[in-house]
Order: structure tokens, then C-alpha cells, then sequence
């Protein structure tokens, strides 16, 4: 018994090491032939079960998992996420009356398909993603325009960083670039025939199509994120000396270069004049995102003008932030009678795509808003099968993995 307790929570090597100071010699080999010996699928009747992908390796190959939602425990796995082997199993279970899963189309599919009289209830937590994910693409699209009616349809190179001006002239390639792959697609192009023409890659020329691949400078993490705080409070206490805040920095054991540092110094300075010239930088669309959906008195002086010329110059893209955070709050405080006046407002909006992929699948998301069950569980038991898998680096087969989640479960 103890052998196999060792195999489901350490796998072959660790627990050998771990037994053997524990005066219990067993080889790897043993203690995984141990589990896979014992290995039993779970014997209970399921009625809400939870559905979901998770990656044996990212964006190229993935499995499935179901969970059983009212015991919390793993149930089974499959070794992809084609429909057809959901709807399969789930034919074997005709008295599942719930399930809980995410709002893309194959799991919902598969589920109506094997079981139709079964409730399915959309996860809430990527359905307020992707109505995120929607007005992000909204100000995506219409970054032309906001550089239109802020005045930035010309940027000036000597207001830049350095490290805005790398970005600048990539920007530059990039719009020649998309420049071809447009000219392509207003002759009658299909995406596929500019893919064998350009070589260039299938998911980038469906983004320049879609206008999605037109921001100046776009945002990366920065080493100063865990620091941002000290120093806008040393910022607000009047230390203004660059060279200075990078020493004492270095003295609290930052490991960043003074460059770092000087040049977000510059972008906070401009940050306060908000005159004519600092306009002409336009933010990444992430960051005109964000500024829009956060508090106002949480934005700087030029960034309160940027967000009031957005406002005044592009109503529908407010109107589309409006939806967006009612849709949000209509989630949070579950108030499903605000669901069609939403649908109707939202048909003619930018977030009109989103608003029909919720259409679609309304009763799941009507489910979603008043059901007490969501698939946020079955994410918790892929981050731990996701740790077991890590455990045996990435190298346990499909029934070892079964084995070792269903009998810790």
C-alpha cells in the first residue's frame, strides 16, 4: 500500500529515492507498474460533470479532461479534443444532467449531440474574457482613427526613447508589409493563396486582413514592473533625477540598467506636460484599452486628454466599452432580464462578433448567469494535472497520467 501511495504522489525516480530512505527498496520501474496495476476508473453515477482542454504541448497537440463537479475529482482523460471522442463518452453516461464547459463550440457540440436534453452552462470566467478580449480587438481595429482624432497620424522620430524609435522603425517594415498582403486581398486574394505567395505565415495574414497588426508601439513586460510603485511615489515626493533613482534602486537590489530607468523617467515627464508635440505619441492598443476601462483619477494629465479626444471623436468605441462593462456587471450581480435589451444594443456595435457568439450559444450563457455550477474547478484539476505531467517531465503516457490524478483524487 505504501509503495503505491509513493507512486501517485512522487512517480517512479523521486519516490524510489524517497522509499529508500524510508527503508522500503522498490525500483522506479515497480512503484509505476504499482499504479498502473491499481489504476481504477471512478465507479459512481455522474449527473454534473465539467469539460475541458489542457495542452500536452502548447498550440500543437491537446487532450481533454472531464471532472465529476459534485464529488471534485477527476473522472477522465482523452488523448485529444476532437468532438467526436466527448460525444462518444458521453453517450456511455446518459444521466449526466449538467455540463459545465467552456464557450467555444466543440465541447457544446459534442454534448448536444449525445446528450440533448442535458443543461450545458457556459464557464463565466471566459465569457468575461472574452468580452474583454472583444473591446481589446474593438480599439485594435480602430487604431487608425485614433491616431486620427488625437491629432498622431505623424509621428514625430525626435520626440521618441530609443527604445520607441526601434519600435517606430518596425513599424515602418510592418506597414509595408501590410501593405502587400491588402493589395492582394482587395484583387480577390483568398488568405490561403497570399500565405503560397508571401510565405508568410497563415495566422499573421489573417490579422493584417482583419486590421489587427496596425499598432506603433506595441507594450512588453518590463523590468521595472515590481518597482513601479517606489518610484512613483519618490516621482511624487519630487525626486526627479534619474541616474539617482537607479542607485538607490540598485541598493534595494534591482538588477536593471540605468537606461531602463532614465527613459521612463522621460515618458513620465512628458506625461505631465500633455502639450501638442507629446500627443503625437499614440499608445499601444493594450494601453488605450486599459486607460478607457480603468478609473479616471488614476491617469495622467496627457493621458486624460488622449482618452477625452478618444471619447469625443469616436462615440461607438465608448459605446462599446459601455457594453462590455455591462455585460461584466451583468455576470457579477446575475441579472439574466438585462440580457436581450444587451443583444439588441450590442447587434450594430464594434463588439457585434461577440455579441453573436453569445447568441448562439444563449442558453449556456443564460445557464452560466443563473446556475451555482461554472468549469472553474475543472480548471483547477488541470493546473494539477499539469504539475503531475511537469513531475514525470512531460514523459508519463496517457495512462500513467489517468492513474496518478484519478487515484490521488
Amino acid at each position: 500500500m505504501i509503495v503505491h501511495h509513493l507512486g501517485l504522489a512522487l512517480g517512479g525516480r523521486p519516490a524510489a529515492s524517497f522509499a529508500e530512505r524510508l527503508m522500503v527498496p522498490v525500483s522506479n520501474d515497480t512503484l509505476l507498474r504499482v499504479v498502473r496495476r491499481r489504476a481504477r476508473l471512478p465507479a459512481e453515477t455522474l449527473s454534473v460533470v465539467g469539460i475541458d482542454d489542457f495542452a500536452w504541448r502548447r498550440n500543437h497537440r491537446y487532450g481533454t479532461i472531464v471532472c465529476d463537479l459534485e464529488r471534485r475529482r477527476t473522472v477522465m482523460l482523452f488523448p485529444d479534443r476532437e468532438p467526436a471522442t466527448s460525444e462518444a463518452w458521453l453517450r456511455h453516461h446518459p444521466l449526466i444532467a449538467i455540463v459545465a464547459r467552456d464557450h467555444g463550440g466543440g465541447y457544446g457540440e459534442a454534448a448536444a449531440k449525445a446528450l440533448p436534453d442535458t443543461q450545458q452552462v457556459a464557464d463565466r470566467w471566459h465569457l468575461m474574457e472574452n468580452a474583454s478580449r472583444a473591446f481589446f480587438d474593438a480599439v485594435r481595429k480602430s487604431m487608425r482613427q485614433i491616431r486620427s482624432v488625437v491629432g498622431a497620424t505623424v509621428i514625430n522620430p525626435e520626440l521618441l526613447t530609443s527604445a520607441e524609435r526601434l519600435q517606430y522603425e518596425g513599424y515602418l517594415r510592418r506597414e509595408e508589409t501590410n501593405a502587400a498582403v491588402m493589395a492582394l486581398f482587395k484583387d480577390g486574394s483568398s488568405i490561403k493563396c497570399i500565405v503560397k505567395r508571401t510565405g508568410l505565415s497563415r495566422g499573421m495574414v489573417r490579422s493584417i486582413v482583419r486590421g489587427q497588426r496596425s499598432d506603433v508601439f506595441r507594450t512588453r513586460q518590463s523590468s521595472l514592473e515590481e518597482q513601479l510603485p517606489w518610484l512613483e511615489a519618490q516621482w511624487d515626493a519630487g525626486e526627479r533625477n534619474a541616474a539617482a533613482l537607479w542607485r538607490a534602486m540598485r541598493a534595494q537590489g534591482f538588477h536593471g540598467s540605468l537606461r531602463v530607468v532614465s527613459e521612463w523617467a522621460t515618458r513620465r515627464r512628458r506625461a505631465e506636460q500633455a502639450d501638442a508635440e507629446t500627443l503625437m505619441r499614440v499608445p499601444s492598443a493594450r494601453t488605450i484599452a486599459r486607460l478607457m476601462t480603468g478609473g479616471r483619477d488614476k491617469l495622467s494629465k496627457a493621458e486624460t486628454v488622449i482618452v477625452a479626444a478618444i471619447k469625443q471623436g469616436l462615440p461607438q468605441l465608448v459605446s462599446a466599452r459601455e457594453l462590455i462593462a455591462d455585460f461584466h456587471q451583468m455576470i457579477r450581480s446575475k441579472t439574466i432580464a438585462a440580457m436581450t435589451p444587451w443583444l439588441e444594443r450590442a447587434a450594430e456595435s464594434l463588439v457585434a462578433s461577440f455579441c453573436n457568439g453569445v447568441r448562439k450559444d444563449e442558453a449556456a450563457v443564460h445557464a452560466a448567469i443563473t446556475s451555482p455550477w461554472s468549469n472553474g474547478q475543472t480548471e483547477g484539476q488541470i493546473t494539477r494535472l499539469k504539475l503531475v505531467k511537469r513531475q514525470m517531465y512531460g514523459r508519463g503516457k496517457m495512462d500513467l497520467l489517468q492513474a496518478r490524478l484519478i487515484g490521488a483524487s
